[in-house]
C-alpha cells in the first residue's frame, strides 16, 4: 500500500492540532471491476492516536470513510518535541502505524 500515512502536528497554546492523510484504497464491496464482479470489501476499521505513549484518540469506521482518508484532530496538551503516532487496522486484519514529532 505505500506510505501508509502522513502526520502533521503542531503544538500552540497548550494545544496540538494533529492532521494525518492515510494511504489506503477504503472499498465498500459495492462497487463493480470492469468485468461486472464485485470489488471486495477492504476499509480501515480502527484508528487509535496516542501523545507520547498515552492514547488520546479512538475510533471506529466503516465502509462509508472515502478512499485516503484525511483525519484532523485537537489535542489539549503536548509540546514541541512530543511525539504523536497514529495506527490503523483494516478489514483484512492489515494495520499501519507511524509517528511523527510534534513541532
Amino acid at each position: 500500500m505505500g506510505n501508509p500515512m502522513k502526520i502533521r502536528a503542531a503544538s500552540k497554546d497548550g494545544v496540538t492540532e494533529v492532521k494525518v492523510l492515510m494511504n489506503h484504497v477504503m472499498e465498500t464491496g459495492l462497487r463493480k471491476d470492469p468485468a461486472g464482479e464485485l470489488i471486495p470489501a477492504l476499509f480501515i476499521t480502527e484508528v487509535t492516536a496516542k501523545l507520547n505513549d498515552k492514547v488520546v484518540m479512538q475510533a471506529q469506521w466503516g465502509q462509508a470513510v472515502a478512499k485516503n482518508p484525511y483525519l484532523g484532530f485537537k489535542i489539549k496538551g503536548g509540546q514541541p518535541g512530543d511525539k504523536v503516532s497514529i495506527s490503523w487496522k483494516d478489514s483484512s486484519g492489515d494495520s499501519r502505524s507511524d509517528e511523527a514529532p510534534v513541532s
